[in-house]
């Protein structure tokens, strides 16, 4: 799915950032993608993306 329609990013490409890329806040998404540097609409919704990203990578860490 489009998150940033102005540059035409997908979650799947900020997934793949925050697993690949250490992106972990808005500000690193927006200096690697660009997104949120236009319009800004898309905000809320790839920051929701990235923490999701996070929680869900760290359920499936080896802890032991």
């Amino acid at each position: 799915m489009f998150v940033c329609m102005c540059h035409g990013i997908t979650d799947k490409q900020i997934e793949n950032a925050v697993r690949s890329n250490s992106v972990g806040n808005i500000r690193d998404l927006k200096n690697q993608l660009g997104v949120g540097s236009q319009c800004g609409t898309c905000i809320d919704m790839a920051v929701s993306i990235i923490d999701q990203t996070i929680i869900d990578e760290s359920l499936f860490k080896d802890v032991g």
